[in-house]
């Protein structure tokens, strides 16, 4: 299956459509969470209290990111055209739901997405898991071979991959993991001309 007849699309939002601005090591430290530890899983496994606390810091902290969000080279112009096309486009981001909407309403995109479509970490176990692109296939009545995962980092594609869509990996300029993804573009510019 080309790249152009896949009409379901699954985005990663932060480093993927808009400009990476996360300092996860700085996060980690203000949280105190290990440096090899992944931040949501660490904060999960923290009694109700003290996790409730930390989440409530990183809402806060990520709130500021989503209103100041810049979009990624070419994004804008990738996601309006695939909306132009009349394709069907999701979110999938370990960010919070509210703030992925922030984010897309900051970067001008918001109208390409319907509301339900943008899963938070909120609506289903975080990438790496499949979780959330399996609810997305549910919701739109097709099988998950019929979908494309898009994103900046290896969460992505592992969740792709496990969940049997197809995947593309962006904004780097070279591919670490070749045997994930099943397309590569150095940023969102390049990925719109592939279709």
């Amino acid at each position: 299956m080309s790249l152009a007849a896949i009409r379901h699309w699954v985005f990663d939002m932060d480093g993927t459509l808009t400009v990476a601005a996360h300092d996860f090591a700085a996060i980690r430290e203000a949280l105190q969470i290990p440096a090899e530890d992944d931040i949501l899983t660490h904060l999960a496994g923290l009694p109700a209290e003290v996790a409730q606390a930390k989440h409530a810091w990183l809402l806060e902290h990520e709130r500021d990111l989503a209103v100041a969000s810049k979009p990624a080279a070419g994004a804008v112009e990738l996601v309006r055209e695939l909306a132009g096309r009349g394709y069907r486009l999701g979110i999938l981001t370990r960010n919070a739901q509210e703030l992925a909407h922030i984010t897309l309403a900051a970067i001008g995109i918001d109208d390409c997405f319907a509301r339900p479509d943008v899963l938070g970490r909120e609506d289903a176990a975080p990438k790496p898991s499949p979780d959330g692109l399996l609810k997305l296939a549910r919701a739109w009545g097709v099988k998950p071979e019929e979908m494309v995962m898009v994103g900046d980092y290896r969460f992505d594609l592992d969740c792709g991959r496990a969940a049997g869509t197809k995947t593309v990996l962006v904004n780097l300029a070279q591919n670490p993991w070749p045997e994930l993804a099943d397309w590569h573009a150095p940023d969102c510019g390049a990925l719109a001309r592939l279709i």
